[in-house]
């Protein structure tokens, strides 16, 4: 049996990262912290929570699509691997800091 590919797991949470409240978006699971983008390396699939690495997965790049938006690209510290994430800058609540996104473009930041 084929296990799913995503899970929604839309839960408010505390960012390690910053220490900020994050709310839920109410449509997706939210996988990242608004303020600081960084997220935890939880995730096999998204949202089932089946890695147990645990890392802070920190954003080094961000890539426009025009389907998708921005594209966030994240670095495990614990263990290194690499992870992609749709942005969030366009959410009614607690939208991804567009600002910091657009840094990560230019290269600014990573």
């Amino acid at each position: 049996m084929e296990s799913k590919r995503f899970t929604k797991n839309d839960s408010a949470f505390i960012c390690k990262a910053c220490g900020k409240e994050v709310l839920p978006l109410g449509y997706t699971s939210r996988n990242h912290c608004p303020f600081c983008l960084c997220s935890l390396h939880v995730d096999v699939f998204p949202g089932d929570r089946a890695n147990p690495c645990g890392g802070i997965l920190r954003p080094f790049r961000a890539e426009p699509d025009p389907k998708r938006g921005y594209i966030l690209s994240h670095r495990c510290e614990k263990c290194g691997a690499v992870v992609r994430n749709k942005a969030a800058h366009e959410a009614k609540v607690q939208p991804d800091d567009l600002d910091l996104i657009i840094r990560l473009t230019a290269g600014e930041i990573g």
